[in-house]
């Protein structure tokens, strides 16, 4: 990758909804170089998609967000690829990760309610037969996702006391 493309990326990382012209002076190249640079970038698959950070809990919309635990068996000259790969088709499923510890993927799931959260756990997860076991937290608050932070800290109104 060549620097101004790293660059770009570490830019729209922070806001994806940075003018062109502002990339440019901001990467001390033109216009044109930063728009082929990103083209370049999609057509890589390097971004795969520009997407806002959102507070739901500042919406009315019903969610239910858990993080489930999945123990797998891999599958024979496939690994982990072909499990992962059919529990991310599900709509339900946000994110699936291989991850090294006591737990082979971890699944980040979204619903409306807890029941439908439930129902997908019970009903579509655990019944694969390559699932061995799971184990599911419910997201009670979010504090900070990809680096936003969601609510400030509060001040206490304190004093500050030094020696």
């Amino acid at each position: 990758m060549t620097k101004l493309e790293n660059q770009l990326l570490d830019i729209l990382r922070e806001d994806c909804r940075i003018p062109l012209e502002k990339l440019a002076v901001m990467t001390g190249t033109d216009t044109v170089q930063v728009a082929e640079a990103i083209e370049q970038l999609e057509r890589d698959k390097v971004i795969l998609r520009y997407a806002p950070v959102v507070n739901w809990d500042k919406t009315d919309r019903e969610r239910v967000e858990a993080m489930i635990e999945v123990r797998v068996l891999p599958q024979r000259e496939q690994g982990f690829d072909a499990v992962a790969s059919r529990i991310y088709s599900f709509d339900e499923v946000k994110s699936v990760y291989l991850m090294s510890g006591s737990y082979d993927l971890l699944v980040l799931v979204q619903a409306r309610t807890l029941k439908e959260l439930a129902l997908f756990v019970s009903e579509k997860l655990s019944v694969l037969d390559t699932v061995t076991g799971t184990a599911t937290a419910f997201v009670l608050k979010r504090y900070k996702e990809d680096g936003v932070v969601f609510e400030n800290a509060r001040d206490d109104g304190r004093l500050v006391i030094t020696p």
